[in-house]
């Protein structure tokens, strides 16, 4: 489905080390329904893609494990449906209308019954004529191309809080302005709405996306994500150079998660997981919750990386090192500190050693090192030691007092 930012190199300053930021509420700005912080969610895609399973009462039911799991005390606020809510054509009016189907209660009534968990809700269409499913004769649902106003209004009237806006079937028309028809519908629409832009990467929309007449929320900067390490290798690499078109509120998106979908060992979901959050990513769970194994939830609620990815200072990691296959991430946070990620992509195990003049520490210094997977924290000079298993990530909160 288918600015500038602090310097990585300047000297540590002393901090109060904090173990782990609670990310339990995301700022939005006044101007427009654009969360300060990464959106954190679930969207069904990855998990349903168009089966006969994704209808209201599955969602209904995902909105109710974000609960009883804990996933909305870790942070996770958005549940958002994906292609083929929709009927297969407009009502007489040319207003979108859902599935009666697969949603016999309406998207309002849906809608509402996550606004009462104290949730989000997310809605997906297409800058083209039709979505990325076909449904026959090679058509999709309806897009929105067009329709901008009038989709953005019916939106509004369903009470839905962020759109996921894909770019299948778009005619060729310019994306700058079929994109920018939307965000200009829905700052119109009398309600904020997050605007997630699902562009694919095709024109840079990392260079435009985030500034007017756009301003979109988030982009995404690569194809779509397959439950594979190599897929999640590639959308990595293809992400993680573009940190310096981030800024607080103006996410790359490298597209949602797969950690709990099985074609991955939990090692590597780890890895995809520690990935995302360095680089300041929309966290967007994409197994089924219903089912979803007490590893992959593990790896989910793990509120130490979370806070990486949430830190209020709202900047992508930026990689020191890309060298033999092994990576170094390192991005700056807020109390002062520094949360460091070491990827070693390859199939085999490394020794790896991080200075910590590599991390923009000063050597000579003494830091509190905490290990955000182990939970576990120890004083040392800044610099890291690791044996690192093929496909693993170390991921570390570094400072001073």
């Amino acid at each position: 489905m288918k600015n500038s930012i602090p310097s990585l190199l300047r000297a540590a300053v002393p901090f109060v080390f904090v173990a782990a930021i609670a990310a339990t509420a995301t700022p939005v700005r006044a101007d427009a329904a654009t969360p300060a912080l990464p959106q954190m969610g679930f969207n069904n895609w990855n998990s349903t893609h168009c089966r006969d399973e994704f209808d209201e009462a599955m969602i209904r039911g995902i909105a109710d494990k974000f609960i009883s799991l804990g996933l909305r005390d870790a942070g996770y606020r958005y549940v958002n449906i994906d292609d083929c809510w929709a009927n297969w054509q407009r009502d007489k009016d040319g207003h979108l209308q859902p599935n009666p189907k697969r949603f016999p209660d309406g998207i309002k009534a849906l809608a509402e019954y996550i606004h009462r968990h104290g949730l989000k809700f997310g809605l997906y269409s297409s800058a083209g004529v039709s979505t990325c499913e076909p449904l026959q004769e090679n058509r999709g649902f309806p897009g929105g191309l067009g329709h901008e106003k009038d989709d953005a209004a019916t939106f509004a009237s369903w009470d839905v809080d962020y759109l996921k806006y894909d770019n299948c079937n778009n005619q060729k028309v310019d994306a700058h302005k079929r994109y920018t028809a939307m965000a200009e519908a829905l700052r119109g629409s009398g309600r904020q709405i997050f605007f997630s832009m699902c562009e694919w990467g095709e024109n840079k929309p990392w260079l435009w996306a985030g500034k007017p007449p756009v301003d979109a929320g988030s982009w995404r900067t690569t194809g779509d994500i397959s439950d594979n390490y190599a897929s999640m290798l590639k959308i990595f690499k293809e992400n993680v150079v573009l940190d310096r078109y981030a800024s607080p509120g103006h996410w790359n998106d490298p597209d949602m998660l797969e950690v709990g979908n099985g074609g991955m060992t939990d090692l590597e979901y780890r890895s995809h997981f520690s990935l995302w959050s360095i680089m300041a990513a929309p966290l967007l769970i994409g197994t089924d919750l219903r089912t979803i194994k007490p590893d992959a939830l593990q790896i989910l609620l793990n509120k130490e990386v979370i806070a990486v990815d949430q830190d209020p200072l709202g900047v992508q990691g930026h990689q020191v090192r890309d060298t033999s296959g092994i990576h170094v991430i390192v991005k700056p946070l807020k109390d002062g500190s520094r949360a460091v990620a070491v990827f070693n992509e390859t199939d085999a195990a490394h020794d790896v050693t991080v200075t910590a003049s590599e991390l923009g520490l000063k050597a000579g210094q003494s830091y509190n090192v905490r290990d955000l997977w182990a939970h576990a924290q120890t004083k040392g000079d800044g610099s890291i030691k690791t044996e690192l298993a093929a496909h693993a990530t170390v991921m570390y909160r570094i400072g001073r007092r």
